[in-house]
């Protein structure tokens, strides 16, 4: 790996906090990564090629310079951060957005819905954010999991993915299944294949908890439910019912 450039612990201006990482990126640049991470996607995406664990590395180091900067202040950084377009910009901005998840107030909802329609433009950077941020702050605010309905009848697809993943990992925890039913009814004769992969994956997070629930959800929608989300949404069920679901 090369060496990444973090400059000393000092306090530094916004634009030069975001050019150091910018920099830190560029050194940590991996000539394999670079030349493979296209192929992972059907469409076009900005990336440094930088391994995730260096990316991760980065966002960690650079963090120790906000202590003393607000959640508005930081949440400045990483829509300028989304604004790049670069992948591993944004996925700094999603490390550092889920680090202030003890500070979420109910309004931060309308911010993160803006940066989804306005800068996820892959399905990586939509489920890092989603899975994690969006899905915190819906468990710290079960009230706002009706917003992701809305989500889900929005003409930007990764909206409507973005309805389904953030309620991956409060899914396998048990929770809001009436909600997924509800978006999966929404998304499911959705064209966009990775919406139907979304929201199936969606079904077989919730299929952890509720297996027999989500079963009988399948089984009452497999004659139109498209054979990708089907696939997703039985994958952790048992062998034998996964034949009947199968099945035609």
């Amino acid at each position: 790996m090369k060496w990444i450039f973090i400059p000393d612990k000092v306090i530094l201006p916004m634009e030069d906090l975001i050019s150091n990482i910018r920099q830190a990126l560029k050194d940590g640049v991996d000539e394999n990564t670079q030349k493979n991470s296209q192929r992972f996607f059907k469409e076009k995406i900005n990336s440094y090629g930088v391994k995730v664990p260096v990316v991760q590395k980065i966002a960690k180091e650079f963090f120790s310079y906000l202590k003393a900067k607000s959640k508005a202040e930081i949440f400045t950084l990483c829509e300028a951060l989304w604004q790049s377009g670069y992948m591993e910009e944004s996925f700094i901005a999603c490390e550092w957005s889920y680090k202030l998840k003890k500070e979420f107030e109910p309004d931060d909802l309308l911010t993160f819905e803006r940066w989804i329609n306005s800068y996820v433009s892959n399905w990586a950077s939509c489920d890092t954010f989603c899975n994690h941020t969006v899905g915190s702050f819906i468990e710290q605010y079960p009230e706002s999991v009706n917003k992701l309905k809305s989500w889900a009848v929005s003409d930007n697809r990764w909206m409507k993915r973005a309805a389904a993943v953030s309620l991956i990992i409060p899914a396998r925890k048990g929770l809001f299944l009436n909600e997924i039913f509800s978006i999966a009814d929404t998304l499911l004769h959705d064209k966009d294949d990775l919406v139907q992969k979304g929201y199936g994956w969606m079904l077989k997070a919730a299929s952890q908890a509720h297996e027999k629930e989500v079963f009988k959800y399948v089984i009452s929608k497999k004659t139109t439910m498209p054979r990708t989300a089907l696939r997703y949404a039985i994958e952790k069920i048992p062998k034998e019912l996964k034949t009947i679901a199968m099945a035609k």
